[in-house]
């Protein structure tokens, strides 16, 4: 296997390493490799991506379906295969990925070591759920395991950011589906109670609020709900993907701009709401139109705090939002959703409540804004999603998560010599159990 000495950057593109890369085309050149970490398309905002002064693999030439059955809907792919490819491909056969996070460039492996949760985790759970099966490279070796065979260790791989073995391929329980449109109702919330009672009412298959996040007093919370369902309808395609040539500079996202832009986007949606057909794509990746749009945060880039609250802490997260307008930082890039109950995976993120995702320029004002957050969702019972961070304290983060010590002791068995961790599982201390 080659190797090349690069600088390199999760999505936020605020922490940078510089480590040792490889791009294998083959699972075979995998066999005889110590322990080492993999990465995917890097979609990772943090540091959850990085091994500086390290070796990492990059796994995004594994990117083969290595079977398919029609009849079930089980397909088996290589981790480097991008979700978006497996919709692209199966969509028109009658099968969609059970489970889509926000962004199609995601792949395979790095759905399962993040669990992932889509606009439908009330109704279906997160990724891990619809796995069946996982091959590792563990302890040198090939091995495959399944909830059944392997259940402490499955339970510690899917939402186990890789460290209990690098993840080579997997086998996956897709999910039915009608039609290649989508049916989406958007329907307006003028305020934070409004969003959260038509995410509550909703049973649709597939819901997601975008939240005003800039919004204060009687307007704190408003934002438009959008509930999908396939359909057999046609849609109008949307244009080719943009690519942002370039670092924005510094007032492309300023307070004006992001108030004029959050009143309009709001505006767009008729007081009483509207339906529209759109494709697959457009619903579940609508950022992936606009290739490289982190650039948009300048050279300084950005940091994305997501956490997810207990659903009786709407006084915690009125609280959130309260902070988070006063400080004037946020991007419209904001996210309010309704998660259903917590998984199987031991380090999973999901759990009942409401999850909040929102944008912020790394400002030295935000860092601090962005820890006090954390601190508040924990002291809560809440959790915030290691995907996405890059500021968290470790300590409070090993109490979000009451499956920390198992899935450490796991970790342990598998990578005794910890030659699996991260800048993130440094950083936070995730492999001790204190």
């Amino acid at each position: 296997m080659r190797w090349k000495s690069d600088r390199y950057t999760g999505w936020g593109r605020v922490i940078e390493a510089e480590g040792d890369l490889a791009r294998p085309e083959r699972l075979s050149a995998l066999r005889d490799l110590p322990p080492t970490p993999a990465i995917g398309a890097r979609r990772s905002y943090g540091d959850a991506c990085l091994n500086s002064d390290g070796r990492a693999v990059d796994m995004t030439r594994l990117d083969r379906v290595l079977s398919f059955d029609p009849a079930t809907g089980v397909v088996e792919a290589e981790a480097g295969v991008p979700i978006g490819e497996l919709a692209r491909l199966f969509v028109p056969r009658g099968w969609i990925p059970a489970v889509m996070p926000g962004t199609g460039f995601a792949t395979v492996g790095g759905c399962i070591a993040m669990d992932v949760h889509g606009k439908n985790h009330h109704r279906d759970g997160a990724f891990g759920a619809h796995v069946l099966s996982i091959t590792l490279v563990h302890q040198g070796k090939f091995k495959t395991i399944t909830p059944d065979k392997n259940p402490t260790l499955f339970r510690a791989t899917t939402g186990g950011m890789g460290q209990t073995g690098m993840i080579v391929s997997a086998r996956l329980q897709m999910a039915a589906c009608s039609g290649e449109t989508m049916k989406v109702r958007e329907s307006r919330a003028g305020d934070l109670d409004e969003h959260l009672a038509l995410l509550d009412a909703s049973d649709a298959t597939y819901t997601v609020g975008w939240i005003d996040a800039a919004a204060k007093g009687a307007a704190l919370g408003r934002g438009i709900i959008e509930e999908g369902e396939h359909s057999l309808d046609p849609a109008p395609r949307p244009g080719k993907p943009k690519s942002v040539p370039f670092n924005a500079p510094h007032f492309a996202l300023s307070k004006p701009i992001v108030k004029a832009f959050n009143a309009r986007y709001y505006g767009r949606v008729p007081e009483g709401g509207r339906t529209r057909f759109r494709t697959v794509e457009d619903f579940f990746f609508p950022l992936d139109r606009v290739l490289n749009w982190n650039r948009l945060y300048g050279k300084r880039g950005f940091h994305q705090f997501q956490c997810v609250l207990p659903t009786g802490e709407v006084a915690v997260l009125r609280e959130l939002l309260e902070v988070i307008a006063r400080s004037g930082l946020a991007s419209p890039l904001a996210v309010l959703k309704r998660l259903g109950p917590q998984g199987d995976g031991l380090m999973s993120f999901p759990m009942e409540g409401y999850t909040l995702a929102v944008d912020f320029p790394n400002r030295d004002r935000a860092l601090d804004m962005i820890r006090f957050l954390g601190t508040k969702a924990g002291q809560a019972g809440g959790r915030v999603y290691l995907a996405k961070d890059s500021l968290a304290d470790g300590a409070i983060v090993r109490q979000m998560y009451p499956g920390h010590a198992k899935w450490a002791a796991e970790a342990a068995k598998a990578d005794p010599k910890r030659q699996l961790e991260t800048d993130l599982t440094r950083r936070l201390g995730l492999r001790s159990v204190s």
